[in-house]
Protein backbone atom coordinates (compact mmCIF):
# COMPACT_ATOMS: atom_id res chain seq x y z
CA UNK A 1 0.00 0.00 0.00
CA UNK A 2 1.70 3.52 -1.11
CA UNK A 3 1.70 5.77 2.01
CA UNK A 4 -0.31 9.37 0.96
CA UNK A 5 1.55 12.12 0.34
CA UNK A 6 0.27 15.84 0.67
CA UNK A 7 1.52 18.55 -1.62
CA UNK A 8 2.28 22.13 -0.57
CA UNK A 9 3.22 24.46 -2.75
CA UNK A 10 5.09 27.93 -1.19
CA UNK A 11 4.20 30.77 -3.29
CA UNK A 12 6.96 33.53 -3.63
CA UNK A 13 4.83 36.46 -2.51
CA UNK A 14 2.99 34.15 -0.01
CA UNK A 15 -0.41 34.29 -2.32
CA UNK A 16 -3.29 31.48 -1.52
CA UNK A 17 -2.07 28.27 -3.29
CA UNK A 18 -5.93 27.02 -2.61
CA UNK A 19 -7.59 29.35 -5.05
CA UNK A 20 -4.90 28.42 -7.77
CA UNK A 21 -6.05 26.77 -11.54
CA UNK A 22 -4.75 22.83 -11.19
CA UNK A 23 -4.75 20.31 -13.91
CA UNK A 24 -5.35 17.08 -12.16
CA UNK A 25 -7.39 14.57 -14.89
CA UNK A 26 -5.11 11.62 -14.31
CA UNK A 27 -6.54 10.63 -10.60
CA UNK A 28 -5.84 6.55 -11.08
CA UNK A 29 -2.05 8.07 -11.69
CA UNK A 30 -1.98 9.97 -8.03
CA UNK A 31 -3.83 7.36 -6.72
CA UNK A 32 -0.72 4.84 -7.63
CA UNK A 33 1.78 7.01 -6.24
CA UNK A 34 0.06 7.81 -2.97
CA UNK A 35 -0.33 11.12 -3.69
CA UNK A 36 -3.36 13.38 -1.32
CA UNK A 37 -3.55 16.88 -2.42
CA UNK A 38 -3.74 19.75 0.10
CA UNK A 39 -4.01 23.46 -0.16
CA UNK A 40 -3.45 26.75 2.13
CA UNK A 41 -1.64 30.11 2.64
CA UNK A 42 2.18 29.81 2.66
CA UNK A 43 4.86 33.21 3.39
CA UNK A 44 8.10 33.68 1.68
CA UNK A 45 10.67 32.64 4.11
CA UNK A 46 13.35 35.99 5.46
CA UNK A 47 15.91 37.03 2.40
CA UNK A 48 19.12 37.13 4.27
CA UNK A 49 20.98 39.75 3.10
CA UNK A 50 24.57 39.80 1.72
CA UNK A 51 23.72 36.45 -0.87
CA UNK A 52 23.75 37.21 -4.38
CA UNK A 53 21.35 34.50 -6.28
CA UNK A 54 21.42 32.06 -3.42
CA UNK A 55 20.59 28.64 -5.43
CA UNK A 56 20.95 25.98 -2.78
CA UNK A 57 21.60 25.05 0.11
CA UNK A 58 22.38 22.09 2.57
CA UNK A 59 22.25 21.67 5.90
CA UNK A 60 25.15 21.09 8.01
CA UNK A 61 26.17 18.54 11.11
CA UNK A 62 25.77 21.77 13.31
CA UNK A 63 23.22 23.64 12.27
CA UNK A 64 24.87 25.76 9.79
CA UNK A 65 23.86 26.24 6.32
CA UNK A 66 26.26 25.51 3.34
CA UNK A 67 24.69 28.05 0.49
CA UNK A 68 25.64 28.01 -3.54
CA UNK A 69 25.44 31.33 -5.38
CA UNK A 70 24.46 31.26 -8.99
CA UNK A 71 27.49 33.76 -9.87
CA UNK A 72 30.11 31.06 -8.71
CA UNK A 73 30.70 31.23 -4.76
CA UNK A 74 29.75 29.04 -1.94
CA UNK A 75 29.09 30.14 1.25
CA UNK A 76 28.64 29.17 5.07
CA UNK A 77 25.65 30.87 7.10
CA UNK A 78 24.74 30.24 10.75
CA UNK A 79 21.40 30.34 11.68
CA UNK A 80 21.55 33.47 12.76
CA UNK A 81 22.28 34.78 9.27
CA UNK A 82 25.80 35.22 9.71
CA UNK A 83 26.93 34.88 6.09
CA UNK A 84 31.24 33.80 5.61
CA UNK A 85 33.48 34.83 3.42
CA UNK A 86 33.26 32.51 -0.19
CA UNK A 87 35.01 29.19 0.15
CA UNK A 88 38.42 28.99 -1.33
CA UNK A 89 39.01 25.72 -3.92
CA UNK A 90 35.54 26.65 -6.02
CA UNK A 91 36.18 25.95 -9.96
CA UNK A 92 35.52 28.15 -11.87
CA UNK A 93 31.65 28.34 -13.52
CA UNK A 94 30.02 29.68 -16.07
CA UNK A 95 27.58 32.39 -14.75
CA UNK A 96 25.15 33.42 -17.71
CA UNK A 97 21.95 33.29 -18.22
CA UNK A 98 20.30 30.25 -15.77
CA UNK A 99 23.74 28.85 -15.36
CA UNK A 100 26.72 29.17 -12.71
CA UNK A 101 26.85 27.56 -9.59
CA UNK A 102 23.53 25.40 -8.56
CA UNK A 103 23.09 22.45 -6.62
CA UNK A 104 24.75 21.08 -3.68
CA UNK A 105 24.24 18.33 -1.28
CA UNK A 106 26.49 16.61 1.53
CA UNK A 107 27.30 12.86 1.26
CA UNK A 108 25.11 10.76 3.96
CA UNK A 109 28.36 9.74 5.54
CA UNK A 110 28.99 13.70 5.95
CA UNK A 111 30.02 13.54 9.76
CA UNK A 112 32.88 11.57 9.09
CA UNK A 113 34.31 12.03 5.49
CA UNK A 114 33.49 15.72 5.24
CA UNK A 115 32.11 15.25 1.29
CA UNK A 116 29.97 17.21 -0.40
CA UNK A 117 28.48 16.72 -4.02
CA UNK A 118 28.12 20.10 -5.94
CA UNK A 119 26.66 20.78 -9.44
CA UNK A 120 27.40 23.76 -12.24
CA UNK A 121 26.99 25.17 -15.54
CA UNK A 122 30.37 24.98 -17.11
CA UNK A 123 31.99 26.54 -19.81
CA UNK A 124 32.77 24.62 -23.16
CA UNK A 125 33.66 25.28 -26.29
CA UNK A 126 31.51 28.62 -26.49
CA UNK A 127 28.65 26.89 -24.55
CA UNK A 128 28.03 25.44 -21.36
CA UNK A 129 27.17 21.76 -20.06
CA UNK A 130 25.78 20.49 -16.18
CA UNK A 131 29.56 19.28 -14.76
CA UNK A 132 29.58 17.35 -10.84
CA UNK A 133 31.85 17.47 -8.68
CA UNK A 134 32.68 16.58 -5.26
CA UNK A 135 35.05 17.93 -2.52
CA UNK A 136 35.88 17.94 1.18
CA UNK A 137 34.53 20.94 3.05
CA UNK A 138 37.46 22.32 5.17
CA UNK A 139 35.17 24.43 7.09
CA UNK A 140 38.12 25.43 9.58
CA UNK A 141 40.24 27.20 6.67
CA UNK A 142 37.22 28.38 4.51
CA UNK A 143 37.65 25.84 1.60
CA UNK A 144 37.52 23.13 -0.40
CA UNK A 145 39.68 20.21 -0.57
CA UNK A 146 40.46 17.01 -3.26
CA UNK A 147 38.42 18.90 -5.54
CA UNK A 148 37.64 16.41 -8.47
CA UNK A 149 34.96 16.76 -11.28
CA UNK A 150 33.36 12.88 -11.42
CA UNK A 151 30.35 13.89 -14.58
CA UNK A 152 30.44 15.95 -17.55
CA UNK A 153 27.08 16.20 -19.65
CA UNK A 154 27.03 15.17 -23.11
CA UNK A 155 25.89 16.48 -25.78
CA UNK A 156 24.73 19.96 -27.51
CA UNK A 157 25.41 22.94 -25.77
CA UNK A 158 23.67 25.04 -24.00
CA UNK A 159 23.55 28.98 -24.55
CA UNK A 160 22.52 29.73 -21.04
CA UNK A 161 19.67 28.13 -20.76
CA UNK A 162 17.76 24.71 -18.97
CA UNK A 163 20.92 22.73 -17.12
CA UNK A 164 18.70 20.81 -14.49
CA UNK A 165 21.56 20.22 -11.70
CA UNK A 166 19.27 18.83 -9.04
CA UNK A 167 21.09 16.15 -6.81
CA UNK A 168 19.86 13.35 -4.67
CA UNK A 169 21.99 10.84 -2.61
CA UNK A 170 19.84 7.05 -2.95
CA UNK A 171 20.46 5.21 0.60
CA UNK A 172 23.33 2.67 -1.09
CA UNK A 173 25.17 6.29 -1.65
CA UNK A 174 24.44 6.66 -5.47
CA UNK A 175 24.14 9.76 -7.57
CA UNK A 176 20.70 10.92 -8.71
CA UNK A 177 21.22 13.85 -11.18
CA UNK A 178 18.65 15.86 -13.41
CA UNK A 179 20.44 17.18 -16.61
CA UNK A 180 18.89 19.91 -18.87
CA UNK A 181 17.74 20.10 -22.51
CA UNK A 182 19.19 23.39 -22.91
CA UNK A 183 16.43 24.35 -24.22
CA UNK A 184 17.00 24.72 -27.69
CA UNK A 185 17.78 20.68 -27.96
CA UNK A 186 14.77 20.13 -26.39
CA UNK A 187 13.94 16.85 -29.09
CA UNK A 188 17.20 15.55 -27.68
CA UNK A 189 15.38 14.68 -24.54
CA UNK A 190 14.22 11.54 -26.56
CA UNK A 191 17.71 10.54 -28.15
CA UNK A 192 19.19 7.86 -25.65
CA UNK A 193 22.80 8.84 -27.51
CA UNK A 194 23.37 12.03 -24.78
CA UNK A 195 22.75 13.47 -21.95
CA UNK A 196 20.50 16.11 -22.64
CA UNK A 197 16.77 15.86 -21.19
CA UNK A 198 18.21 12.88 -18.80
CA UNK A 199 17.93 11.60 -15.13
CA UNK A 200 20.95 9.99 -14.62
CA UNK A 201 22.55 7.49 -11.31
CA UNK A 202 26.28 7.70 -10.84
CA UNK A 203 28.34 6.16 -8.15
CA UNK A 204 30.04 8.83 -5.88
CA UNK A 205 33.60 8.78 -7.82
CA UNK A 206 31.35 9.53 -10.96
CA UNK A 207 31.64 5.96 -12.13
CA UNK A 208 28.36 3.94 -13.23
CA UNK A 209 26.63 1.61 -10.92
CA UNK A 210 26.65 -2.12 -12.19
CA UNK A 211 23.08 -2.23 -11.71
CA UNK A 212 21.64 0.46 -14.56
CA UNK A 213 18.08 0.13 -16.40
CA UNK A 214 18.39 -3.40 -18.62
CA UNK A 215 18.34 -3.53 -22.43
CA UNK A 216 19.95 -0.81 -23.07
CA UNK A 217 20.08 -0.47 -26.84
CA UNK A 218 22.96 0.81 -28.55
CA UNK A 219 24.24 4.27 -28.41
CA UNK A 220 22.37 4.53 -25.14
CA UNK A 221 24.99 6.54 -22.41
CA UNK A 222 25.51 3.85 -19.45
CA UNK A 223 24.61 6.63 -16.95
CA UNK A 224 21.05 7.35 -18.14
CA UNK A 225 18.36 5.89 -15.30
CA UNK A 226 14.86 7.87 -17.19
CA UNK A 227 14.65 10.09 -20.14
CA UNK A 228 12.04 12.59 -21.64
CA UNK A 229 12.87 15.63 -18.91
CA UNK A 230 12.55 18.72 -19.35
CA UNK A 231 14.28 21.02 -17.48
CA UNK A 232 13.65 19.41 -13.59
CA UNK A 233 14.27 21.73 -10.61
CA UNK A 234 13.65 19.63 -7.88
CA UNK A 235 14.77 16.06 -7.36
CA UNK A 236 14.08 14.70 -3.76
CA UNK A 237 13.58 10.62 -2.29
CA UNK A 238 10.39 9.79 -0.62
CA UNK A 239 11.17 8.28 2.99
CA UNK A 240 8.00 6.72 3.36
CA UNK A 241 8.54 4.34 0.32
CA UNK A 242 12.22 4.94 -1.50
CA UNK A 243 10.62 6.19 -4.61
CA UNK A 244 12.24 9.08 -6.45
CA UNK A 245 10.21 12.03 -7.44
CA UNK A 246 11.03 14.52 -9.36
CA UNK A 247 9.45 18.12 -10.46
CA UNK A 248 10.20 19.79 -13.50
CA UNK A 249 9.25 22.89 -15.49
CA UNK A 250 7.50 22.83 -18.39
CA UNK A 251 7.12 25.06 -21.03
CA UNK A 252 3.69 28.08 -20.54
CA UNK A 253 1.85 25.32 -18.10
CA UNK A 254 2.40 21.73 -18.08
CA UNK A 255 5.60 21.79 -14.85
CA UNK A 256 5.19 18.19 -13.55
CA UNK A 257 5.80 15.96 -10.92
CA UNK A 258 7.04 12.78 -11.56
CA UNK A 259 7.73 9.30 -9.73
CA UNK A 260 10.98 8.25 -11.68
CA UNK A 261 10.81 4.66 -12.58
CA UNK A 262 14.20 2.72 -14.12
CA UNK A 263 14.28 3.42 -17.70
CA UNK A 264 10.77 5.23 -17.77
CA UNK A 265 10.34 7.73 -20.64
CA UNK A 266 8.66 11.00 -19.49
CA UNK A 267 7.70 12.41 -22.84
CA UNK A 268 8.88 15.82 -23.18
CA UNK A 269 8.70 16.97 -26.01
CA UNK A 270 6.00 14.64 -27.44
CA UNK A 271 3.63 14.94 -24.76
CA UNK A 272 2.80 17.43 -22.10
CA UNK A 273 0.19 19.88 -21.23
CA UNK A 274 1.68 23.50 -22.00
CA UNK A 275 2.50 25.80 -25.12
CA UNK A 276 5.32 27.15 -26.91
CA UNK A 277 5.96 30.85 -25.32
CA UNK A 278 5.11 31.79 -28.87
CA UNK A 279 1.40 30.31 -28.66
CA UNK A 280 2.81 27.11 -30.89
CA UNK A 281 2.06 23.67 -30.49
CA UNK A 282 4.75 21.53 -29.05
CA UNK A 283 3.41 18.21 -28.16
CA UNK A 284 1.73 15.50 -30.41
CA UNK A 285 -1.08 14.97 -27.94
CA UNK A 286 -1.37 14.62 -23.98
CA UNK A 287 -0.60 10.92 -23.70
CA UNK A 288 1.29 8.33 -25.66
CA UNK A 289 1.97 4.23 -25.13
CA UNK A 290 5.41 3.79 -23.44
CA UNK A 291 5.72 7.63 -22.21
CA UNK A 292 4.70 8.64 -18.49
CA UNK A 293 1.84 10.40 -17.13
CA UNK A 294 2.83 13.06 -13.69
CA UNK A 295 1.05 11.98 -10.95
CA UNK A 296 0.63 16.35 -11.28
CA UNK A 297 0.40 19.10 -13.61
CA UNK A 298 -0.33 22.78 -13.08
CA UNK A 299 -1.79 25.13 -16.06
CA UNK A 300 -1.06 27.96 -15.98
CA UNK A 301 2.99 27.21 -14.54
CA UNK A 302 3.60 28.03 -11.19
CA UNK A 303 8.06 27.44 -12.35
CA UNK A 304 8.73 25.08 -9.15
CA UNK A 305 11.97 25.02 -7.57
CA UNK A 306 13.12 22.75 -4.73
CA UNK A 307 11.64 20.04 -2.77
CA UNK A 308 11.53 18.45 0.15
CA UNK A 309 9.59 15.79 2.17
CA UNK A 310 8.48 16.78 5.78
CA UNK A 311 9.52 14.77 8.31
CA UNK A 312 9.58 16.70 11.39
CA UNK A 313 7.78 16.95 14.18
CA UNK A 314 6.54 20.55 15.11
CA UNK A 315 3.63 20.34 12.37
CA UNK A 316 2.33 16.63 12.79
CA UNK A 317 -0.49 17.36 9.68
CA UNK A 318 2.27 18.18 7.41
CA UNK A 319 4.19 14.85 8.03
CA UNK A 320 4.95 13.12 4.86
CA UNK A 321 3.73 16.24 2.56
CA UNK A 322 6.41 17.47 -0.60
CA UNK A 323 6.98 20.51 -0.43
CA UNK A 324 7.87 23.28 -3.46
CA UNK A 325 8.60 26.38 -4.13
CA UNK A 326 6.70 28.71 -7.07
CA UNK A 327 9.24 31.00 -8.05
CA UNK A 328 6.67 33.73 -10.15
CA UNK A 329 5.63 37.02 -8.21
CA UNK A 330 2.50 35.64 -8.42
CA UNK A 331 1.53 32.41 -8.50
CA UNK A 332 -1.70 30.22 -8.51
CA UNK A 333 -1.33 27.16 -7.67
CA UNK A 334 -2.47 24.34 -5.63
Amino acid sequence: MKTPVGLVTVCADGSDPARGLVRDRHRHARRRAGVRLVGGRARGADRRKGLVNPWALAFLPDGKMLVTERPGRMRIVTAEGQISPPLKGVPDVWASGQGGLLDVVTDKSFAQNKTIYFCFAERADGGGRTTIARAKLNDGNGRLDDVKIIFRQQGPLSSGNHYGCRIAQADDGNLFVTLGEHFTYRDQAQSLGNHLGKLIRIAPDGSVPVRQPVRRPRRRQAEIWSYGHRNAQALAINPASGELWEIEHGPRGGDEVNVIGKGKNYGWPVIGYGIDYSGAKIHDSTAKDGMEQPVKYWVPSIAPSGMAFYTGKLFPKWIGSLFTGALPARCWCG
